[in-house]
């Protein structure tokens, strides 16, 4: 066996595994979005809360279009349903609130990413 033969099963793996941090990525993004204030995650370094938005969402967009290469229009898609989504389910909660900046935000963070995949 060639390391030629080996690329292809190697990169289809890796491609793999990276859709599933993709959609890991995602429930995280879901579970911080609507959990309690108290139990929300956050990365500790005393970062603002848009730049942890703009670094989720940044994350969320380069997993997925490295995960689906060739399905950029529908990924976008996908996370603009989330992002809408999860900004109308924070008006269920009683200790969030949603802002179309926060989602505008959001959307920038995906859409920038995204469109920089070449």
């Amino acid at each position: 066996m060639t390391p030629a033969d080996l690329q292809l099963p190697c990169l289809m793996l890796l491609r793999r595994s990276i859709a599933v941090l993709a959609w890991l990525t995602l429930a995280l993004i879901v579970y911080a979005t609507l959990s309690p204030i108290g139990l929300r995650p956050g990365v500790g370094t005393g970062s603002s809360v848009g730049f942890e938005r703009l670094a989720a969402y940044a994350l969320l967009g380069s997993l997925f279009v490295v995960a689906y290469p060739r399905h950029f229009i529908p990924i976008s898609i996908l996370i603009l349903g989330v992002v809408i989504s999860l900004e109308l389910l924070q008006q269920l909660t009683p200790d969030r609130h949603a802002r179309m900046a926060d989602a505008a935000q959001k959307l920038v963070a995906e859409l920038q990413v995204a469109a920089s995949r070449d």
